[in-house]
């Protein structure tokens, strides 16, 4: 014991006072070993100091696994073929905003860290980093040896230059959903030719997750990409697959890239990623063994793919859900005792079982999905309550209305638009239904075009995310570019700095708990559900990563030896 006692002194030797604090938090048992390994990574910790200190204070000595699909050894070489859905726009790292277009991002490029399906982070291009200790500064050492697929070395410019430009307020980038009041150019700065820093508007506990995978825009490109060009005429980037022809609309194929830095990967010759505009032909493809593999079903379309001895289902929890959101400025929504009303019509145990077939977890209406360890599941959950949601609509003089739903033909979408029309016809109100294609209901997504941002009542889909900041931010700041609510709440705001900025779990938990109960009673956005990721394979196939998110990692991937 001494001896173990010793080596556990000389790991916190070296490490930051937020370090030893988190360390402190797992021996006094204020955390689970879970959420130790989880917030070790968030912080720089390694997966194998991790792993040593969890053991040294009475947990299991092997750390979380990468929870890949694999389960045996792979043949080397072959190919593989993927139906994702397809990229609603062209693939531009600038302002792609949809799965398909970031599953096909995540081939050829590269993020500084990658988050796995277990909210864990794995450096990728940055090999540590580590914040200052109020978490204003957050410094990362960028891998050496790493060349992108036009044969330019990485370089600390490159990473820069790749987040001055997503970081630009005027420069369009989708990314700015994550960074806007968090990072500004000026705050990106080359240290020395290993090292950026990040020095950041605030502090800000979970920065690491928003230069992961999480937030999609942000392969690493040469500082002299030009942003305004077509990239895929290039493909360029330090990732694991170069392209090798694209069809727009229809598929893009891929070979390894030979100077990937990653030595052994991928295992595969090649890839190529089919696209499918709808989900049904994808899981028929599947089924009639076009494809491999197939990424994101819904419960609804594959249920013919839970018993079929051919197929492995890959089931990842997530935060992925759908927001009803009701505009806090237009009738009949002005009065919060309505939207009250509305959120006490929901069967949400009936919504999970029927729409997802089990496949997910009731939503509490706030973004604190209960994947995420700084959700304080102590707050009441919501309950079905008709005739409390009458009186509440009695007493504010709206015991009868009709109003529009919009939203778009995917997934259980429309299912959800109609339980809700049916479910406000009992307390005496009329909702109209338009349910379009995605282009038409997400339009240019900025305020005055976009039926998203615009209508009086609508669902849209959010996908998952390793921390909840952006969904509590950008939906629902008052200053949010996706506030479709058109909530402004003060105290809401101020939580929500005070969330962003607790490097701790425990502090994380204690904001979050007043979030939670401030949109409870204020009820801007709905959320019934999250939903679980789901994805497929061959049975002969193993390797395959997908993530909640909807990236695709196929670096391991092959055929079973």
């Amino acid at each position: 014991m001494e001896e173990l006692q010793r080596r556990v002194d000389e790991v916190r030797a070296r490490r930051t006072e937020l370090d030893n604090h988190l360390i402190d938090e797992l021996v006094a048992g204020r955390i689970s070993r879970r959420e130790f390994i989880r917030r070790g990574t968030v912080l720089g910790m390694s997966m194998g100091v991790l792993g040593f200190l969890a053991a040294a204070c009475g947990g299991s000595s092997t750390p979380g696994t990468t929870g890949s699909s694999a389960t045996g050894a792979v043949k080397k070489g072959g190919t593989m073929t993927v139906g994702i859905i397809a990229p609603s726009a062209a693939v531009n790292p600038l302002t792609v905003a949809d799965e398909g277009g970031l599953a096909v991002l995540g081939q050829a490029g590269e993020y500084l860290t990658w988050s796995d399906e277990k909210l864990n982070l794995q450096p990728v291009l940055a090999e540590s980093w580590s914040p200052n200790a109020d978490g204003s500064v957050w410094t990362f050492k960028i891998r050496q040896g790493v060349t992108f697929n036009n044969g330019q070395p990485l370089k600390a410019e490159d990473v820069a230059k790749t987040f001055k430009t997503h970081s630009d307020p005027k420069g369009g980038s989708s990314a700015l959903s994550a960074f806007a009041g968090v990072l500004k150019p000026a705050g990106v700065q080359v240290v020395d030719d290993q090292t950026v820093a990040f020095h950041l508007d605030a502090p800000n506990g979970n920065f690491p997750y928003l230069v992961s995978s999480d937030n999609y825009n942000t392969i690493i490109l040469p500082a002299n990409y030009d942003y305004g060009g077509k990239y895929e005429t290039s493909f360029v980037g330090t990732g694991p697959w170069k392209m090798t022809s694209f069809k727009t609309g229809s598929e893009v194929a891929y070979a390894k890239n030979p100077s990937y830095w990653q030595a052994g990967s991928p295992i595969l010759d090649t890839v190529t990623l089919k696209f499918y505009a709808d989900e049904q032909p994808r899981v028929l493809a599947l089924q009639s063994k076009q494809l491999d593999v197939v990424s994101q079903f819904s419960a609804s379309t594959g249920q013919p793919l839970f018993n079929n001895p051919n197929v492995k289902v890959l089931e990842l929890r997530s935060a992925a859900h759908r927001q009803v959101h009701m505009r806090t400025d237009k009738e009949p929504f002005t009065d919060k005792r309505v939207r009250q009303a509305i959120a006490l019509l929901l069967d949400r145990p009936a919504l999970v079982q029927g729409l997802l077939s089990g496949k997910g977890d009731m939503g509490n209406d706030s973004p604190f999905a209960p994947v995420f360890p700084s959700t304080d599941t102590s707050v009441a959950q919501r309950a079905k309550d008709v005739d409390k949601a009458k009186q509440l609509l009695a007493d504010a003089g709206k015991s009868s209305f009709t109003v529009t739903l919009a939203t778009w033909n995917g997934y259980e979408i429309p299912l959800l638009a109609q339980t809700i029309k049916q479910a406000v016809q009992q307390v005496g109100g009329t909702i109209n239904l338009s349910v379009t294609n995605p282009s038409t209901y997400y339009g240019s997504a900025v305020f005055g075009k976009s039926p998203w941002l615009d209508s009086t009542m609508g669902i849209t889909d959010y996908g998952h995310r390793g921390v909840p900041n952006v969904f509590l931010s950008a939906p629902l700041t008052s200053s949010g570019p996706w506030n479709s609510a058109h909530f402004h709440n003060k105290d809401y705001d101020a939580l929500v700095k005070q969330y962003v900025a607790a490097v701790e779990v425990q502090a994380q938990k204690a904001a979050a708990a007043k979030i939670e109960q401030l949109l409870l009673d204020e009820s801007p956005v709905l959320f019934p559900y999250f939903h679980f990721h789901m994805s497929a394979t061959q049975t002969n196939i193993a390797g395959v990563e997908p993530t909640a998110m909807g990236h695709i990692r196929l670096t391991k991937a092959g055929q079973l030896a």
